[in-house]
């Protein structure tokens, strides 16, 4: 593959090294989530999607699959709202298989130079950013089926947990849409020490939330802890006092965990 100017071959084998563990990742994660569904029955609760039960976690997260299918196998360059197809119980299973191995299967055959439409900022390509949106999508609503199971969660590896945080801050939070706002600026760190450069600064304001990488000189609250506890709290899949470090002023944790739910 002849290198893009100003990217390195070293640079190209990393970005699709990083593209496949992804794909790796969105695969073993939708088989993880539908086991755990399956255990749990579509009629459980999901305590962290208040009002769904099992079935509407399957519904939601398939159609999600089956949207961002639709990006990455037909070049769609605008945007179009996420499906609302349906299925019996007794189908459910085979139905979210079907969507899910179109999504992987439609970014395994993608071509790096894949043009559609994305949502955030600061992908290398719409390619790079389906793969890591739909795996940190299906991890996510993995850990809530198996919440709804009663079952221990998984672990997540911590530098996929770190890029995770790393694109609930830069990118979910750096849209207009983002809710966690406040009267005055207030400096949120973010800090997981078991991946090396894993921190962030959140300046939080009446603007949407500003991150940059690194930690500040100085914060109003600083919350630490390993990667995949930050992450699924930071997600609010965890409570805050499951493993957090909170420095500071707590009210500007209690701020972001009250607000940042994406809607």
């Amino acid at each position: 593959m002849r290198p893009q100017a100003g990217l390195s071959v070293a640079g190209d084998t990393i970005a699709a090294m990083k593209i496949s563990r992804h794909i790796e990742t969105l695969e073993h994660e939708g088989a993880a989530l539908l086991a755990a569904a399956e255990r749990a029955g579509p009629d459980a609760e999901v305590p962290t999607c208040p009002g769904w039960r099992v079935r509407d976690l399957l519904l939601h997260t398939g159609n999600v699959h089956r949207w961002a299918a639709g990006y990455v196998t037909g070049g769609r360059t605008d945007p179009a709202p996420i499906g609302t197809e349906t299925a019996p119980d007794e189908k459910l299973a085979a139905w979210f298989r079907t969507g899910h191995g179109r999504l992987t299967e439609g970014l395994r055959a993608a071509e790096d130079a894949l043009e559609c439409w994305s949502f955030l900022p600061g992908s290398a390509s719409p390619r790079a950013f389906w793969a890591r949106r739909q795996a940190h999508e299906t991890a996510v609503h993995r850990a809530d089926a198996e919440l709804a199971a009663g079952a221990e969660l998984s672990p997540v590896a911590p530098e996929f947990a770190a890029d995770g945080v790393d694109e609930l801050l830069t990118g979910f939070h750096a849209r207009r849409r983002s809710r966690v706002r406040s009267d005055r600026e207030q400096v949120l760190a973010v800090q997981a020490p078991d991946v090396p450069g894993a921190a962030w600064t959140v300046r939080i304001g009446a603007e949407p939330p500003r991150t940059t990488r690194g930690l500040p000189e100085e914060y109003d609250c600083r919350v630490s802890g390993p990667a995949a506890t930050v992450y699924l709290a930071l997600w609010n899949r965890l409570p805050y006092g499951d493993g957090l470090v909170i420095d500071g002023d707590a009210s500007v944790a209690t701020l972001w965990q009250t607000h940042s739910a994406i809607v």
